[in-house]
């Protein structure tokens, strides 16, 4: 059976969009691309497909899908794929109830600190930030990953799966920005000394071409800076 059509709605240095193009280059699927400018106002036309007016929003076939989560869980269910186990297979609902435990507690636990990072005012502040972010990593994250003898991605495969899919956007985030003065340049250092099997599972996942391909390392950090400065005003 034919693919549908596929239209994506979205911006490259919106991180939860960027979750859509990492399952899409995934799966290999083809899609068209329209660039949201989250810089403005959302136009009429936009807020007819997503109200919210957020993105990335899905138009497949007849069908439109938002929210980068469920965008992304969509395309592994209509995809069957190393993704993700499908739901009637005997291990399928363990592998989601983990990868799900997982991203929850990434993003309840780790994200947080990584925000504080970044609107950190002074440099002793920075560090403070980083040196949370990286405990609550060994905290809360270290132990649910592969160790060194195991593939590198969750659960120790040898793919990507829906859990890098979905925190894949992250990590470029917390293994660069160091470079650009948006967290603390203690932040390698400490990654390798804590928490190195976190360290072994970014440094793998960032290196896919899904997860990269259509990032800009210096374009992204000046947004942020941007933004940051907008905020603080």
């Amino acid at each position: 059976m034919a693919t549908p059509k596929i239209t994506l709605y979205t911006n490259h240095r919106c991180p939860w969009a960027h979750r859509a193009h990492i399952a899409l280059k995934e799966l290999g699927l083809d899609y068209e691309e329209v660039i949201i400018d989250l810089t403005k106002p959302r136009e009429p036309w936009y807020l007819e497909i997503n109200p919210r007016g957020l993105v990335p929003s899905l138009i497949y076939g007849k069908d439109t899908i938002t929210e980068s989560a469920i965008v992304a869980q969509f395309l592994a269910d209509a995809h069957p794929s190393h993704l993700l186990r499908p739901s009637a297979d005997a291990k399928g609902p363990l592998q989601r109830a983990r990868i799900a435990f997982f991203v929850d507690t990434f993003f309840s636990k780790v994200q947080p600190h990584l925000n504080t990072s970044l609107r950190a005012a002074t440099t002793a502040d920075r560090e403070a930030a980083g040196k949370a972010l990286v405990d609550a990593i060994q905290k809360e994250v270290e132990d649910l990953l592969p160790g060194d003898r195991e593939g590198p991605f969750f659960g120790g495969s040898d793919k990507l799966t829906l859990a890098e899919v979905l925190t894949g956007s992250f990590l470029l985030w917390i293994l660069s920005f160091h470079k650009h003065g948006l967290l603390s340049e203690k932040l390698p250092t400490l990654l390798e000394q804590q928490v190195p099997r976190f360290k072994r599972w970014a440094e793998a996942t960032v290196k896919q071409e899904s997860v990269n391909y259509i990032w800009d390392e210096k374009t992204s950090a000046d947004a942020i800076k941007a933004k940051l400065a907008t905020l603080a005003k």
